[in-house]
């Protein structure tokens, strides 16, 4: 079976898995969904028996029709190979009461590595595949995690080069430093005044510029994009959320068949969306229960039925989840509309010019899948402090918010199922905050790499060879400007004025 890809916004044609993966966004400002979502047919025996690799061809070769085996084979074992600290590539931790999925092995320590290590072959696949000849360049925001993990990915890539926008005072001392010392004849990295949905809103309107695509086209460019908008980085997270239910099986924890719930903190819902794909392939899934941090955009969406952005915007020490428009929703409402286009517009019209928008009840009902909660500043660190006096594991502060949302969850709902926590990031990105959360006071005005020794003492785990690099890496980028100067900053990086 071919799975196409439509447009959330329009009637456009569908377009190949491969030209989805090109464009990243859709000419009229939508995202690429598939037109169908295909069935797992593997049995969860077989699954159970498989490595990451083997599990990654299986989940994706179902999404991705249009590239070979030879092809998609060749993109995986290029992606999940030595540059991850394990084999297991995600590992599964128990840890409280819970399984923890550490998807933080990779380059970069953090979840992005598990789509972005392979987004750069499936993208240069792609381009071979329709012939493309002009130079891609990948333009992206990030809140702290997506840029550094999308700049180790593509660096000196043939054929692309890569520009990434963050917000200059909203990432981690650990984010930043990855990102500015990044190397790579082709990287680029400008920091903006301004936050996350300052950029992402910037980027999406320069993907909108017909006079720009022209522009660029004329100077042998066009855009891609790495973050979670893109098609290309979706698909790969569907991945361990499989592999994760099928270690569970392999270590007799369930038996194949059983539902089970899973917990991810998020800001942009790319990686809960991606647990709701998986559902809907099959893998039997009860609640996705969606974590946020205080800026509880999206849980005040899944009680309410609101999605409201006019609030203010609070910088928390989980910065990757501190987003307000989350882009990857509208996959989830083109979803519960019945794949309705004109009342997808509608919405997305209404949050464009009011900050806002409201569901139907039907839709509403659609979103039964789901559960929802948030934690305080104060629950995550109690969450992370708690886990490790019970059990000496150290979390981050992004995995915490969901570890504290999941407690409540089950302390409300007496729901026993057994829990997947998506644990997003390394707790040595967020030293200085994972240390004050453990010992509170002892650490204040420390930050940056010099406690990640600290944090190693206290654990008794290595540091990652992803904060040792940059310990005394040198700082090679140092491009600033205000949020509505990036088209600006773009077309000076590529030679264009």
């Amino acid at each position: 079976m071919q799975v196409m890809y439509q447009s959330t916004r329009g009637k456009g044609e569908p377009v190949t898995a491969s030209q989805a993966i090109l464009k990243g966004l859709s000419e009229d400002g939508g995202l690429f969904v598939p037109t169908q979502i295909p069935a797992l047919d593997v049995s969860m025996d077989e699954l159970s028996r498989m490595t990451y690799q083997e599990t990654a061809y299986q989940v994706m070769s179902r999404l991705l029709t249009d590239f070979t085996e030879e092809e998609l084979r060749t993109c995986i074992n290029r992606a999940y190979d030595k540059k991850f600290d394990t084999d297991v590539i995600a590992p599964l931790k128990e840890a409280d009461g819970a399984y923890y999925l550490e998807l933080f092995h990779g380059p970069t320590i953090a979840f992005k590595d598990m789509a972005l290590s392979i987004l750069p072959y499936l993208m240069t696949t792609a381009a071979r595949k329709n012939n493309v000849k002009n130079e891609i360049v990948i333009l992206t925001a990030t809140s702290g995690d997506t840029g550094k993990a999308a700049l180790a990915g593509f660096a000196d890539v043939p054929g692309t080069r890569i520009i990434v926008f963050y917000p200059k005072h909203g990432v981690s001392p650990i984010q930043e430093k990855q990102m500015v010392t990044q190397k790579g004849a082709n990287t680029f990295v400008v920091g903006i005044h301004g936050n996350f949905d300052d950029a992402q809103t910037a980027v999406k309107k320069m993907f909108n510029d017909k006079e720009l695509a022209a522009e660029l086209s004329q100077a042998g460019f066009q855009f891609s994009s790495a973050n979670s908008i893109n098609i290309g980085r979706l698909v790969p997270q569907i991945v361990y959320y499989v592999y994760a239910y099928a270690a569970l099986v392999r270590q007799n924890k369930i038996e194949a068949g059983q539902e089970i719930n899973i917990v991810v903190p998020t800001g942009n819902f790319g990686n809960i969306l991606a647990a709701f794909y998986a559902k809907q392939m099959g893998l039997p899934v009860n609640k996705l229960i969606c974590a946020s941090n205080e800026n509880k955009v999206l849980f005040d969406f899944f009680s309410t039925g609101t999605y409201n952005r006019k609030r203010d915007f609070i910088l928390t020490s989980s910065p990757s989840m501190d987003i307000l428009i989350s882009s990857n929703l509208e996959r989830l409402i083109y979803l519960i509309s019945g794949r309705n286009e004109a009342k997808n517009r509608e919405l997305m019209k209404e949050l464009n010019e009011n900050g806002r928008y409201g569901i139907t009840g039907k839709m509403k009902a659609e979103l039964s899948d789901f559960a929802a909660g948030y934690a305080s500043a104060d629950e995550m660190k109690k969450a992370i402090r708690d886990t490790y006096e019970n059990t000496g594991y150290v979390m981050d502060t992004h995995t915490a918010v969901a570890a504290a949302v999941y407690e409540a969850y089950r302390r409300d709902s007496n729901d026993p199922a057994k829990t997947i926590i998506a644990s997003t990031a390394s707790p040595y990105k967020f030293a200085g905050s994972v240390l004050n959360a453990i010992r509170p006071g002892e650490y204040e005005g420390q930050e940056g790499i010099a406690l990640a020794d600290e944090l190693s003492r206290l654990s008794g785990t290595e540091i990652p060879k992803a904060v040792e690099e940059i310990r005394n890496a040198e700082i090679r980028h140092t491009r600033e400007c205000d949020a509505q100067e990036m088209e600006a900053a773009v077309k000076e990086i590529l030679g264009l004025r």
